[in-house]
């Protein structure tokens, strides 16, 4: 979950699933909607793999990306636990 947390923390992460909400892109694709150098872009798309946020499919010479699904649903459903945790605590 640390991972997750921290993957994202960062706005650039955090827009790049954004984007990744509509559908699959390539590196390509998503950096033209950044102002980010090719290395920088491939260092966020590694820490949201990193985490399992993100997967990578191998389609002829291109890598298109796409949401992980299961790891939002897992990440949701802790962040609900532990408010619901800390709610009846401060009872």
């Amino acid at each position: 979950m640390q991972s997750v947390l921290e993957a994202i923390s960062d706005p650039t992460r955090r827009k790049i699933l954004d984007l990744l909400k509509k559908g699959e892109m390539s590196a390509g694709e998503l950096g033209q909607h950044f102002e980010i150098s090719g290395p920088s872009m491939s260092h966020h798309l590694s820490k949201l793999k990193a985490a399992d946020l993100v997967m990578a499919t191998r389609q002829g010479q291109s890598i298109q990306y796409s949401i992980n699904t299961s790891v939002f649903d897992d990440a949701a459903q802790f962040v609900i636990n532990f408010f619901q945790e800390r709610k009846e605590i401060t009872k």
